[in-house]
């Protein structure tokens, strides 16, 4: 038996099936990814990336030289700069590889105006390493973890109040208690 067809045309017959429009929610992750791809920037270009790269090699061998300085020891008595040493080789590393096998463009995005919560960010963890041995770990612990999660996350005031706390709480715990670590704490 043939079934009449109800007025207008069907789904199957629609060429934006399964398209979402931006803030739309997405059902599943093909979706997902296509109103991702359509809300960010656009591509920086091999230029972009090349110079981005060169920064970052830049600071990785900056890093290498000033841990050198500090003195390494040997893997079985690490002294102070053999950490930052083995992070800064592999940003290095990884860098030097970015230049040679992803000049094409690629992923990369463009700078636009919220790239430049990218500059708060940093700018916060300065004045946080800055203030660390004056006032001690828990306030700029705190107050780091707030302005990246309100200011620059976007959360809202409770759950930045309520996360900015259990981290300092957890990051207190484990550091301060369990690994008895040497920082310069108040309580």
């Amino acid at each position: 038996m043939n079934e009449p067809k109800a007025n207008g045309p069907s789904a199957d017959d629609d060429p934006t099936a399964g398209v979402v429009a931006p803030g739309d929610e997405a059902e599943t992750p093909d979706e997902l990814l296509a109103l991702w791809e359509d809300e960010g920037p656009p591509p920086a270009g091999g230029i972009s990336n090349l110079v981005a790269c060169g920064v970052t090699c830049l600071f990785g061998i900056v890093g290498m030289i000033l841990s050198w300085n500090l003195s390494l020891g040997t893997l079985t008595d690490p002294a102070p700069g053999f950490f930052p040493f083995v992070v800064a080789l592999i940003a290095t590393v990884l860098s030097a590889a970015q230049i040679v096998l992803g000049r094409r463009g690629g992923d990369g995005e463009k700078f636009i105006s919220h790239s430049v919560t990218v500059v708060w960010g940093v700018l916060s963890l300065v004045i946080f390493v800055a203030v660390l041995p004056l006032v001690g770990f828990e306030i700029p612990s705190l107050l780091l973890s707030f302005v990246w999660m309100k200011l620059l996350g976007g959360e809202s005031w409770r759950s930045a109040i309520l996360y900015s706390v259990l981290t300092v709480v957890a990051f207190y715990l484990i550091f301060v208690v369990a690994l008895r670590t040497q920082l310069p704490h108040l309580f």
